[in-house]
Formats: structure tokens, sequence, C-alpha cells
């Protein structure tokens, strides 16, 4: 009943609540925009803007990278279904707020502020381009625009391996931008693939190629959706191990993670939508066969069960036993996505 305390997981019997700084505070209210697109239903607007509402200090927040996740998936799909200009304004000033995190000498938006590493940027920072993107557009400085495009080049450039698997965190000298080391801090190993992490990149890159229509983000974008697809340790329902390299290690419990299967499914199904015909159904086919698993008793919780999240088994951070085996508030944000591009499509 408060929007300033969000149900971000549920695990071993108890929600995880956080406040509206959390990175996964925006989630709920994406969830709530998503549902009234869906149903029209008066009901899903109004909690989408009391949740969206409660978020709004976050506009002003430098201390964070995630502020596309918390900021656009609420204020921006609001904006997108209702043209309330107010959203508009709030998410320039958050686009604000995220450039401040951004270093033409390293050329990327930092992520985190926490740790030993000194610039560190992860691949999930890609999904945060797209509020600078819209930035540009709606206020016609094309500052924000070229900060999302030059961090997209430097990820291309630096994240992935000659497999097009893609490192977790990347970290740079911030006095030099040269690249000092690459790791992982949710997956197994530094030189695992870690499964969401390989969705982040998926779907990152479609949705920058979807805004710039430069050929080598769709072509990345490929190559990713090829390893993720093609991968021999993929299993049979499509959604993955929370690493791809977790069978390779008997010793670690074999757990999976629908957010990683929500989030691919989603990308996939844009995908489809820019490449040939025969690319295009094999990314279609893949994203349907992830969601009819997602759909299944293996992993969609029946009504009244699961703390009312949709999805479970989903794997928040193995490495700290932290939201393991464990329902996502983004999990099920990415389905509900996947689900509604599956329906228009």
């Amino acid at each position: 009943p408060d929007p300033t305390r969000i149900a971000r997981s549920y695990e071993k019997g108890k929600v995880n609540m956080v406040p509206t700084r959390d990175w996964t505070s925006g989630f709920v209210a994406g969830s709530y925009r998503y549902m009234y697109e869906y149903t029209q239903d008066a009901d899903w607007l109004a909690a989408a803007e009391t949740w969206t509402a409660a978020l709004e200090s976050q506009k002003n927040n430098t201390r964070t990278h995630d502020l596309g996740f918390i900021m656009y998936n609420s204020y921006g799909n609001g904006l997108r279904l209702t043209g309330n200009e107010t959203y508009g304004s709030i998410l320039l000033q958050t686009a604000d707020s995220l450039m401040t995190r951004y270093s033409p000498v390293v050329e990327s938006i930092r992520s985190w502020d926490h740790g030993e590493w000194a610039f560190p940027v992860i691949v999930d920072n890609m999904m945060n381009l797209e509020l600078l993107y819209f930035a540009s557009k709606y206020s016609g400085d094309d500052k924000y625009a070229k900060a999302a495009t030059t961090h997209a080049n430097t990820t291309l450039k630096n994240h992935f391996r000659d497999d097009y698997s893609s490192y977790h965190v990347v970290d740079y000298d911030p006095e030099t931008g040269e690249v000092t080391a690459k790791q992982t801090h949710q997956g197994i190993a530094d030189e695992s693939a870690w499964a969401r992490g390989q969705a982040w990149g998926l779907y990152g890159f479609t949705m920058v190629y979807r805004i710039t229509r430069d050929q080598k983000y769709l072509e990345r974008a490929e190559k990713i959706a090829n390893f993720y697809l093609t991968h021999p340790n993929l299993p049979d329902d499509m959604v993955p191990y929370f690493d791809f390299d977790v069978p390779d290690n008997p010793e670690i419990e074999n757990f999976r993670d629908s957010s990683a299967a929500a989030v691919a499914a989603s990308a996939l199904i844009e995908l489809a939508g820019y490449v040939d015909a025969t690319d295009a159904a094999r990314y279609r086919k893949a994203a349907m066969d992830m969601l009819h698993s997602l759909a299944s008793p293996a992993y969609s919780a029946s009504e009244g069960t699961n703390a009312h999240f949709l999805l479970k088994h989903g794997t928040g951070r193995w490495q700290a036993d932290d939201e393991v085996d464990a329902a996502l508030n983004y999990g099920d944000y990415y389905y509900i996505e996947a689900l509604l591009r599956c329906a228009a499509d």
C-alpha cells in the first residue's frame, strides 16, 4: 500500500521491499503501465499514476546509472500512454542527472560508486541509454544522444569476447580511459557468460539500432542472439541457467534465471522486426518457446501464491546468495512487455 516501499523480490518466504532509490524501483510502476495499456482499465492507470509519482525525487539522483530502469520504465511509459507533458520535463531532469556520470575520457557512463573499481561499466548500463536518446528528442539538444551512442560504441569495443558473449564488468582508468580489468559480479567467473548480462546486451543493442539505425548495432544484436540461442548449455525449455557455464561446473546447483528469459524474449520479438524473413522466423520461434515455458506451471505462479509475483525461479546475485531461486519484479516487467510485444507482432 506504500508506493515508496517497492516489492523487489520474493525468496525463502519473504518479500524484499526497497526504497525508491533502488535500481528496481521503477519496475512495479512500469508493470502497472503495461497492464493499463493492455486492459485500458482505469484502476491500473490509477495504480500506475500513484506508483510513478512516488519516484519523482529520483530525477535528481546522481548516484546511480540505473535511472533508465527507475524513471523511463515508469515516467517514459506514462508519457507514451497518457501524453502527460509533466512527465517529459521530469525525464529531461533525470537525463541531466544521468549525464553527470558520463566521462568524455572513458567515453562511458560510470555504473557504480561502490567496490574497489576505479570506473566500472556494466553491460546492464546499455538499458539506460534509451532515456538519453529520449532527452535529445524531447529537448532538441543532441548532447544526450551523443553520449548514449559513444557509450554504446565503447561497450561494443570492450565488453565482448570473440564468441560475442559479454563480460559483466569492465573497469577503466578514469584518467586515461584504458581498460584495466574485465570481470563478473553476478556470474560464476570472470570468463563465464552470465545469462542476464547476455540478455541485457541483446536488448540494449537492439534498442540502440531502433533509434540510430546504425547497422553495426543490429549486427551486434544478431551476434549476441546467435551466441544465446545456439549455446550448447541452453536448456530445451529455453530458460537459461543463471550463467551459461553452470553445467560445466557440477559443484554448482543448476539454478535457472526466468528474468533472463523474459528480457531475451522481449528483445528477440523486437529484433525479429529488423531482419530478413528467415532470421525473423527463428527469433520469433525462440521468443515464443521462451514465453510458452515461462507461462507454464514450471515458471508461472498460480494465483494467490508467490507473494503475487508472476514468475518463479529467477536468480539475482548468485555469488552473494542474494535472490537465488526467487521472484524478481524486473522479470515480471519484461515478461509482461514480451507478452504485449507478442500480441502486437
